[in-house]
């Protein structure tokens, strides 16, 4: 359905520019037009309606984004006003995933410029539909002919003057249809167009002399398209601020159904598990006044209180999760606070503003003691640092500031992190590969549920996407890698949570530690404008900072040069353009991603970065040895760890080689298996029993032949044998039924005491017990009892006196019992032998039923089915 307010269409129209080409001055056009304000305001006299905040009024331009609400005959509309300095650029970005329309400003007197650029691709990236004004056209040097052709070249040639109906008409085959039958334009078309981003309607005008804003709003109310919105509840945060009283508000915009005060919502976060909340309070902003509602229906903007857990990106009910911000700070400064102030105690407070502002992103680095923070430029800076003042009292100073650098990776590699101190246990095996530039991280799992259980790997997940991830070279964040599970162990008692986060940090930081790693810088887009002598000049300037460019183009304001070059480099360049070309060239740069950094030693040496002394993000793993926790370096980990390699390739098996125990979770052979003991109990103190060569004329004298027991761990088999398995996903009773039936029949034909354990370590109250099936023992451990604990238990008190074999897949148990003396069989190897066992139970019964028949003197059907043993029956053809 439409969004409707008495007959009105809702409509979010988000409004940016470059800074000074009038972008408030319109706002306030508009609102006085609409009635919305009964005087002008004015941004030179600080009384302009947008301005709120003490910063703004006093520097004369925009900082946060506002809201401001008018309505016109057709259209209740919600402007967002956002800055238009390119340092704030991330505040615009974040209100364009909310805005219906955008309406982009230009500058009559300096046309499209370089942040122009950067915010029309901002909304092609997401999609927004944009009706262009061009301001100030009463000001000498605005030239309307230029302008468009400028629009044309620079962002689209769809842009086209709403009063020139053929160009208007050629943007799209249904309204050039529409034109050439009628000599008409369609406004259902029209606006049809817009909407898909094949039109984009200029107009002209003064937004100070209110020259052409009758105009621009007949337009919106023809062409700017109004979505149709679902009945569920959705929402999408897109700023969080802070009133005069402290309370916290949570600004977004309704996408779907009703948001109303005292209602629980479900709430999405992009690198979290989703959480509930309740509504409070809902407001409707226009400048700094507010209406409290009950409700807001979709397609408006409100504030929300009581959503203190959300953050700008954020999505409430059904909404889809926000794609990534585009643009990212690439300077970083160091925030030197007062000398009586701790920095542990002043980042909470900070990161308030980051809330507010997320792109500032606070760094706490513990090994330097500093709080580091990421900018898009100087002026950025000085707000910041006036924010600061304001907020907290603090006088704070900077330092120069430095690149943020960031690194991933050349080739996949294999990173294993182990956590195993006492009564702790968790390994985790990570797959780290490179991907296209831009990427990201993405992360994945291809482990099998049987291997690790499900919680566990989403548990994994979690704690990849929670942390910032540094890489080795200089301490920098890692990108553009995807992440993938390949395998993982727990153990059933003694594993906890916290354990998978040691060994998931720890797995990636060893992956890092072995893989190539690159270095990252990031580079600016540039367009360099010079008067024709000066491109000689230019063009070695840009190969000297290690640019490139593509060949340079004849303009009407001179020769033009585009390409891309460090951001280290091009820092201070404007101010040399402006010197050698006095005043006539013009350099306009955007952030254009991250590329291989051009003095990656240079760059390496100065920052003095040593992984292997970040205590924080160690590569090193924990493993058990003696009954503590001991410490492996990253470079000896794959000598200790239990599980197989992911990525090494397996060696060819020998023909005649030893049978391999095979576990739920890795192979070991024998050797493999002592040395693990030797590792985790101490070396052998007494020799290993070996019978005497027995001479030749000597009688030997056997021992008598110990009473044999088999214990077999049954949970262990019903999920280890693949018929078994299946019956458990619907019947597991039917599966434990089926299991003592195989191995009482087994038991049957094999004389042993066969003792059968199942766990009930989480049934609560449970007492456990012990009873009979046929001819086998069954035990039901009681709780906090494991079924490991019971048979390593078991295996203690009859081992040295018995023939014990223990049936499991379970690693430990089998370390316990290669302890205590006893034989290992696995799941695979009892399945197995069941198996040669019913064979050997059919083969048997087939020779009693022939000399049954054979004493009867009955010739054998069998017998006589075979040609051979009937010479005188012909064989068939």
């Amino acid at each position: 359905m439409e969004a409707q307010k008495g007959g009105k269409r809702r409509l979010v129209l988000g409004i940016f520019a470059q800074v000074d080409a009038g972008k408030t001055t319109l706002s306030e056009a508009l609102l006085y037009k609409t009635g919305a304000l009964r005087t002008l305001g004015r941004v030179d006299r600080g009384d302009a309606h947008l301005d709120t905040h003490e910063l703004e009024r006093a520097r004369g331009i925009t900082i946060f984004s506002k809201q401001a609400r008018f309505e016109t005959e057709r259209l209740a509309v919600t402007l967002l006003d956002t800055p238009g300095h390119a340092d704030f650029a991330p505040e615009a970005e974040r209100v364009m995933p909310v805005i219906d329309c955008a309406l982009l400003l230009v500058s009559g007197t300096d046309g499209v410029q370089g942040h122009t650029l950067t915010l029309w691709r901002l909304l092609q990236h997401y999609g927004v539909p944009v009706v262009l004004f061009f301001n100030k056209m009463d000001l000498p040097g605005a030239d309307r002919a230029a302008l468009l052709a400028d629009a044309r070249t620079a962002l689209s040639d769809r842009c086209a003057a709403l009063d020139d109906a053929e160009s208007v008409a050629l943007s799209s085959e249904a309204l050039l249809e529409h034109f050439l039958n009628t000599g008409a334009l369609d406004d259902a078309l029209a606006a049809d167009a817009v909407a898909k981003r094949e039109l984009f309607p200029c107009l002209f005008g003064s937004a100070r002399q209110l020259d052409g804003i009758d105009e621009l709003l007949r337009a919106l109310e023809c062409l700017a398209p109004v979505p149709v919105y679902p009945a569920e509840l959705s929402a999408r945060v897109y700023q969080i601020a802070h009133d005069l009283q402290g309370n916290r508000l949570t600004f977004l915009k309704v996408t779907g159904g009703t948001l109303a005060v005292r209602s629980a919502v479900r709430c999405h976060r992009p690198d979290g598990e989703p959480l509930e909340a309740k509504v409070t309070q809902l407001r409707l902003y226009s400048g700094a006044e507010f209406e409290a509602v009950q409700q807001v229906p979709a397609g408006d903007v409100c504030a929300a209180l009581g959503l203190s857990g959300l953050l700008a990106g954020d999505t409430l009910g059904d909404a889809a999760p926000d794609r990534g911000a585009a643009l990212e700070p690439v300077m970083s400064y160091c925030i030197r606070l007062p000398a009586d102030l701790d920095p542990q105690l002043a980042l909470p407070k900070l990161r308030l503003l980051e809330e507010e502002e997320p792109q500032l992103r606070m760094v706490w680095d513990a090994r330097l003691r500093e709080i580091r923070v990421q900018l898009m430029g100087a002026v950025q800076l000085e707000i910041l640092q006036s924010l600061i003042r304001m907020r907290f009292g603090w006088d704070v100073t900077f330092d120069t500031g430095r690149i943020s650098y960031r690194e991933t990776i050349a080739a996949p590699v294999e990173g294993v992190g182990h956590f195993e101190p006492l009564r702790h246990y968790a390994e985790v095996h990570l797959i780290l590969a490179p991907l296209p530039q831009g990427s990201g991280l993405v992360f994945d799992t291809v482990c099998s549920e049987d291997v690790l259980d499900r919680n566990w790997q989403r548990l994994i997940l979690t704690h990849l996407q929670e942390k910032q991830h540094l890489g080795v070279l200089t301490g920098s964040p890692v990108t553009d890698l995807r992440i993938t599970l390949a395998a993982g162990r727990a153990h059933l008692k003694h594993t906890e949570g916290g354990d998978f986060r040691q060994a998931t940090y720890r797995a990636v930081r060893q992956g890092l530690m072995k893989a190539e790693s690159i270095l990252l810088e990031p580079y600016y887009a540039f367009r360099l404008t010079v008067p024709p002598e000066q491109i000689g000049r230019a063009i070695s300037d840009i190969r000297a900072k290690s640019g490139s460019f593509d060949p340079p183009v004849e303009t009407p304001g001179g020769t033009l040069l585009q390409g891309r070059a460090p951001v280290s480099e091009l820092r201070d360049y404007a101010r040399d353009v402006a010197a050698y070309t006095r005043g006539r060239g013009r350099l306009s740069c955007e952030v254009a991603g991250y590329f291989p950094c051009h003095n990656t030693e240079a760059v390496v040496a100065a920052l003095a970065y040593d992984p292997a002394a970040d205590l924080e993000n160690t590569p090193d793993s924990v493993f058990c040895s003696h009954g503590a926790g001991i410490t492996i370096p990253w470079d000896q980990v794959e000598e200790n760890m239990h599980l197989e390699s992911v990525l090494r390739p397996k060696p060819a098996a020998a023909p005649a080689a030893a049978p391999r125990v095979r576990t739920q979770n890795l192979d070991l052979d024998e050797k493999e298996l002592q040395r693990i003991i030797e590792r985790e109990f101490g070396p052998q103190k007494t020799p290993l029993y070996r019978p005497p060569a027995a001479k030749a004329e000597a009688a030997v004298t056997l021992p008598p032949r110990r009473k044999e027991y088999l214990i077999v761990d049954g949970y262990n088999m019903i999920f280890a044998w693949d018929g078994l398995r299946e019956q458990a996903g619907y019947d597991l009773s039917g599966a434990r039924e089926r299991l003592l039936d195989l191995l009482s029949n087994y038991c049957g034909f094999h004389p042993c005491e066969l003792i059968v354990v199942f766990d009930s370590y989480r049934v609560r109250g449970g007492t456990g017990s012990r009873s009979s099936h046929n001819n086998l023992r069954v035990v039901y451990t009681q709780e906090d009892e494991s079924a490991d604990l019971y048979i390593e238990t078991l295996v203690g008190k009859i081992g040295k006196n018995y023939a014990v074999r223990v049936a499991t897949s379970d690693a430990l148990i089998q370390l316990s019992a290669l302890r205590s003396g006893v034989l290992r069989v696995s799941a695979a190897e009892l399945e197995r032998e069941l198996e040669r066992t019913n064979g050997e139970i059919a083969a048997v019964l087939r020779r009693l039923r022939e000399e049954a028949r054979h004493a009867a003197g009955q010739e054998s059907p069998l017998r006589a089915l075979d040609p051979k043993s009937n010479p005188d029956k012909e064989e068939p053809i």
